[in-house]
């Protein structure tokens, strides 16, 4: 035929497709001459095209398998306020068309074509915890090979719900959900499946992800539990996504700067107590730490309490007690050096027991005061109260408060008990940093 496609035994090699009805034959097969040179005539395919709007297959009782497959290309972003999570991926879905086929050979090897997705049926795949529409771009195109296999690829932006325990930040793990399922077929109708293992997934997702963001991808696992609403039963897979967080921009920018501070606060107890330094110093870091914690807040979640608003709370708490202790330090000088106040028996028990010699660091006035050959008992001022009254006279006891010390040794046990305090709250504040320091490199390494 001149200027057309010739014929071979009155039929037009053309690309036909043939469709034959369920019943009268197993094969459908499209005649795919003329792909390798000529390319692919829409009209072989309208037919198929005009079946979009139901399901592709043959007997209606039997479900359709469509296998899933996802990659977690990255986190974007983690509200611990609202217990969401910003996740983005690559879905792909593969199933079978069996009214689609043609014979490689007799079209130049061509075995997979694209075809835009807006003709072929779509399974309405939906993840069950997102919080969006889904805003699938348009004019996307999938993979048809010649046995009728369909694989769509699928980028997703999905915000979805998810349980955030914020208590170790940023320290914390995740752990996530993502299932997949369908809202229109029950499991009579579509079954699901894996298009690849799940190491598979997790391999390739963390080659991605490991390089980008807050946080790494650790691992994913699944489950394929059925869906009951109602009298209809629908199947689905679940993925668990472990995630954590990188806590090297928290320990730079938030542990780091308040260890200083506290460790500077700390350092200022070996200022003497009688220098008028002391309290200036201590109250301009404590302004200082405010200012960091105003400047850092940004950084912390905005809901809940974590394990670091808690260590932030010590350290301010601990910089105000050192700073009272100052000024009660201060005064307590002050009243040494015109009427010293009467001391509690307890206390005075508590001191000798401070200044035992038995202890690792006796107090300086114990140093200065007793010698290396006498006992606490040597001394008058640590004498039994009762035993100093006589010696006294009543008059200069009931000026003492009754103690039996006169006003030289009351002042000396002021003094003493003003080091002691310095003492007892300077190994506190050694022992807060230590402790932080521990579990810091605990929870880094867990």
């Amino acid at each position: 035929m001149e200027g057309g496609w010739p014929l071979e035994g009155g039929v037009l090699l053309c690309l036909i497709v043939s469709l034959l009805l369920p019943g009268m034959s197993n094969t459908f097969t499209i005649n795919c001459s003329g792909f390798d040179q000529h390319g692919v005539d829409p009209a072989a395919f309208q037919t198929i095209f005009n079946q979009k709007d139901f399901r592709p297959v043959i007997n209606y009782s039997v479900p359709t398998q469509v296998n899933i497959s996802f990659t977690l290309s990255a986190i974007l972003e983690v509200d611990e306020q609202l217990q969401l999570l910003t996740s983005f991926l690559w879905l792909k879905l593969i199933w079978k068309n069996p009214f689609i086929s043609w014979d490689p050979e007799e079209c130049g090897a061509i075995s997979k074509l694209t075809v835009t997705t807006e003709n072929l049926w779509l399974p309405d795949i939906f993840i069950v915890e997102s919080m969006d529409v889904d805003q699938t771009p348009e004019g996307l195109s999938a993979y048809v090979t010649n046995d009728g296999h369909i694989t769509y690829n699928k980028p997703m932006r999905v915000t979805s719900i998810c349980s955030l325990d914020i208590f170790y930040f940023p320290f914390d793990q995740q752990n996530c959900t993502l299932t997949f399922s369908s809202f229109l077929y029950t499991v009579e109708n579509m079954l699901l499946g894996m298009e690849k293992e799940v190491w598979e997934i997790v391999d390739t997702s963390r080659d991605i992800v490991r390089t980008q963001g807050e946080w790494e991808l650790l691992g994913i696992n699944k489950a394929t539990p059925k869906m009951s609403v109602g009298s209809s039963l629908f199947d689905q897979i679940m993925f668990y996504v472990a995630i954590r967080r990188r806590p090297s921009l928290y320990v730079i920018n938030l542990l780091v700067p308040s260890s200083f501070l506290i460790a500077i606060d700390a350092l200022s107890f070996y200022l003497p107590a009688e220098s008028e330094n002391r309290a200036p110093f201590k109250i301009t870091l404590l302004l200082g730490y405010n200012v960091f914690l105003l400047m850092m807040n940004k950084l912390l979640p905005a809901s809940g309490t974590p394990l670091i608003s808690v260590y932030f709370a010590l350290c301010l708490s601990l910089m105000v007690v050192s700073l009272l202790e100052t000024i009660f330090i201060t005064y307590l000088l002050h009243l040494a050096t015109t009427q010293p106040p009467p001391m509690p028996r307890w206390l005075h028990s508590l001191l000798l027991y401070w200044a035992s010699p038995r202890k690792c660091c006796p107090a300086a006035l114990w140093k200065e005061n007793v010698g290396p050959d006498l006992m606490p008992t040597h001394l008058p001022r640590l004498k039994e109260p009762g035993k100093l009254v006589g010696e006294l006279g009543p008059r200069q006891a009931e000026l003492n408060g009754g103690s039996g010390l006169t006003s030289t040794q009351l002042a000396d046990l002021w003094v003493q008990f003003s080091h002691m305090m310095d003492t007892f709250l300077f190994r506190l504040y050694l022992l807060f940093l230590a402790s932080s320091i521990i579990t810091v490199i605990v929870l880094w390494n867990t």
